[in-house]
């Protein structure tokens, strides 16, 4: 199946503060020079936030983790789990249409599907709640039939029950993830001959299902709740969720209209980060361009740690250096340097230790990268006249990812 961009995108992408948070947690997981890896679940977090991946999500992600557009598109376009047109408000069904579930009845829920939802695949239903689709097999093949929603399995499904569930779901109610004829988990529908032990001191549904249930994160992410992770190794404080401070997070406008899930917590969560970027401008909303024949102005700088470098209005006459030679530094984020005033090698080589701390706290979006990419070593080489690995490479293929 041919998979491209959907023709309708909105204008820009942000995350919400919180999801921001998590995502730059995120990063900190993988080893310096392997934060491309976190790509995955990004793209994940920026699709539970909006519904679809749309382009301007994709390179958002891939801005902040230094690849090429490319890159980036190349991930969302290959993994099936990553959708690109816009789904259902509610619900996005993806049905299981593979040999054991065919066999025990999938073909009956895809008839819901088309009654109930919209006669053809990513269509979306009259309401705008739903939408649905028809996958490979997802593995749960011993509890055939079954789809995904989200994140999660509703197995031994009849086209009875099937019906029941999108009639809750349109109502606003939540179903138990899991087997829904009454199976704890994948033991034989007439209960255990074996390991009968096994019934002793379990929980009321399977460990998938009743962390789910637990954590609220199952299609109850439509009520906008947000719930940031950080990684445990980052000396934040907390066990299991982020601190319940009694209130509702407000909602943004992107969990208005979409919703914006909480991830299912099998980490140590905390504080989030603090945020101190300014916010990106909202989606459907145009971001102001910059004038190709002057550079951009220099943003307010965040008052907070470091001490401010020596800064320049606008490039010396020969021209700004491609500062897109440096690892960590993309088309969008040069642009960002740029409107604070950096323009050159021989600037960036120059910071000490507290005009680090400054930049990297001033950075919109990528707080940290400066750091963590040696800026600082990079430029300097680049300065004297040498090539670094990265620069290399990027000066040949033409690509800087």
């Amino acid at each position: 199946m041919l998979r491209r961009l959907h023709p309708d995108q909105p204008e820009a992408f942000a995350f919400t503060p919180a999801n921001q948070a998590w995502a730059e947690a995120q990063i900190t997981k993988y080893p310096e020079g392997r934060q491309a890896s976190a790509i995955i679940p990004l793209l994940w977090r920026a699709q539970e936030q909006e519904g679809w991946l749309s382009r301007p999500a994709i390179e958002h992600v891939s801005e902040m983790l230094g690849l090429a557009y490319i890159r980036g598109l190349e991930v969302a376009t290959f993994y099936f789990m990553f959708q690109l047109q816009p789904v259902g408000s509610v619900a996005h069904i993806q049905v299981c249409g593979t040999t054991s579930c065919m066999i025990c009845g999938a073909e009956d829920l895809i008839g819901v599907c088309k009654e109930k939802i919209a006669k053809n695949p990513h269509e979306i239903s009259a309401d705008g709640k739903f939408s649905w689709e028809e996958v490979e097999c997802l593995g749960a093949c011993s509890n055939a039939p079954m789809a995904q929603i989200g994140k999660d399995y509703y197995e031994d499904l009849t086209a009875e029950r099937f019906t029941a569930m999108l009639d809750e779901l349109a109502r606003g109610e939540v179903p138990t993830p899991g087997p829904q004829n009454g199976r704890y988990a994948s033991e034989p529908l007439s209960g255990l001959t074996s390991l009968t032990e096994y019934d002793s001191g379990k929980t009321r549904f399977n460990a998938s299902a009743q962390l789910a249930t637990d954590i609220g994160d199952t299609v109850k992410r439509i009520d906008g709740t947000e719930v940031p992770l950080l990684a445990p190794w980052q000396g934040k404080s907390g066990q299991g969720k982020a601190a319940n401070t009694g209130k509702k997070p407000a909602k943004s406008a992107a969990a208005r209209g979409r919703g914006v899930a909480s991830d299912k917590v099998s980490e140590v969560a905390g504080e989030a980060p603090e945020v101190v970027a300014k916010a990106k401008p909202a989606r459907g909303t145009v971001a102001p361009k910059a004038a190709t024949a002057s550079p951009a102005p220099a943003k307010e700088a965040v008052a907070g740690k470091g001490k401010k470098p020596r800064t320049m209005s606008a490039p010396r006459k020969s021209g700004a250096d491609d500062l897109k030679l440096i690892k960590g530094i993309g088309p969008k984020l040069e642009k960002t340097v740029n409107s604070l005033g950096f323009f050159h090698f021989d600037q960036i080589a120059k910071w000490g230790q507290d005009e680090l701390a400054w930049v990297d706290q001033n950075l919109e979006g990528f707080k940290g990268r400066a750091s963590r990419d040696n800026w600082v070593e990079q430029a300097g080489k680049l300065a004297r006249g040498e090539a670094t690995e990265f620069s290399a490479k990027a000066s040949k293929d033409g690509r800087y990812d």
